[in-house]
């Protein structure tokens, strides 16, 4: 079974989805996001296999998601700023072959698995 996993190291939340998906036997391929950011287009997929608008995988805690207008913005532009800024981009979201889940709380990736 394979999974990929936007992950931050720093994040708890991350880091414990990752440890799920390692003890549930997926072998897991780890995209630290902030240092490889995925594209607009990749984040749109991502966000549509989920059955989510992009604006509810926006973070908003320590960013300047709300400096920048963000929350209410349409998706184009959260996808816009997600892109050029990777911070934007709530952790972890988590796709395996059953679909795409982000990863708050961690129990949401048992839908996926």
């Amino acid at each position: 079974m394979k999974a990929t996993i936007w992950h931050n190291p720093r994040c708890s939340k991350s880091r414990a989805a990752l440890q799920l998906l390692r003890d549930r036997g997926y072998d897991v391929e780890v995209v630290e996001y902030l240092r490889d950011p995925p594209l607009r287009e990749t984040l749109a997929r991502l966000y549509r296999a989920a059955g989510m608008e992009p604006a509810e995988g926006l973070r908003i805690s320590g960013t300047k998601a709300v400096e920048l207008g963000l929350p209410g913005a349409s998706a184009d532009e959260v996808l816009d700023a997600m892109a050029a800024d990777p911070a934007l981009i709530e952790r972890p979201l988590v796709e395996t072959a059953r679909g795409v889940r982000l990863g708050r709380p961690t129990e949401r990736l048992l839908e996926i698995m």
